[in-house]
């Protein structure tokens, strides 16, 4: 058996082989017993006058090494993936019954109070929210002055600009962020109560009464 022809055998071995990282544990070493046994082979047959280089002996190792690497590093992956699904579902059952804010602009009047949220990138001079109602009439407009950059709430009495009570039921609202006399960024965050959880696509979801279905990355903050 010549050099050229047993380096032509490993190599077939090693792309034979590559593309199978997700074979089972024993498949990986069947394969190593394999490469090892012809790289064996090569050497006692190898050329006296041309004998292998430790180069390339130390290559072919390499080769197989990696496969094999690769293989365990998926296989780790893949657990560590499960694992933290397992804590992220047990997470998410924690959370029914809590309250929380999340990225909306609705907000439900229930007994004259009604809860909203916002989120600052920077602080502001004057935050100012609006309240409409389900026909998109302002209802009124709270002046919640100035405000530090991050999450934060406020609370709706219920009364309309015309100095009347609202009725009870789904509004929405609107922010105006001020700094130096300039319009900034600002996002609007609704209130609701997590009523259950369930595996998604992408991860755990929880049902927030009327804002639905959320993922526990929306969460802005937790009451």
């Amino acid at each position: 058996m010549s050099q050229v022809q047993n380096n032509s055998s490993v190599s077939e071995l090693l792309s034979s082989n590559s593309g199978s990282i997700k074979t089972a544990r024993k498949g990986d070493e069947d394969m190593q017993d394999r490469f090892l046994k012809l790289l064996v082979t090569q050497m006692q047959n190898q050329d006296p006058l041309k004998p292998m280089d430790n180069a390339e002996v130390t290559s072919q190792m390499a080769q197989i090494s990696t496969v094999s690497g690769i293989d365990k590093l998926n296989t780790t992956l893949e657990k560590l993936l499960a694992d933290s699904d397992a804590r992220r579902s047990l997470e998410a059952a924690t959370m029914i019954g809590r309250s929380v804010l999340v990225p909306g602009t609705g907000m439900q009047l229930e007994n004259h109070a009604g809860i909203g949220g916002f989120e600052l990138t920077e602080p502001v001079d004057k935050l100012t929210v609006t309240v409409k109602d389900s026909a998109g009439i302002t209802v009124r407009e709270i002046d919640l002055g100035a405000q530090a950059a991050g999450v934060g709430t406020f609370v709706w009495d219920g009364m309309a600009s015309n100095g009347n009570a609202a009725a009870d039921g789904q509004y929405s609202f609107a922010l105006k962020a001020m700094r130096a006399g300039k319009e900034v960024s600002s996002s609007s965050l609704a209130f609701g109560s997590v009523s259950s959880a369930s595996a998604g696509k992408d991860g755990a979801l929880l049902e927030v009464g009327r804002l639905g279905y959320v993922g526990m990355d929306a969460i802005k903050k937790i009451f």
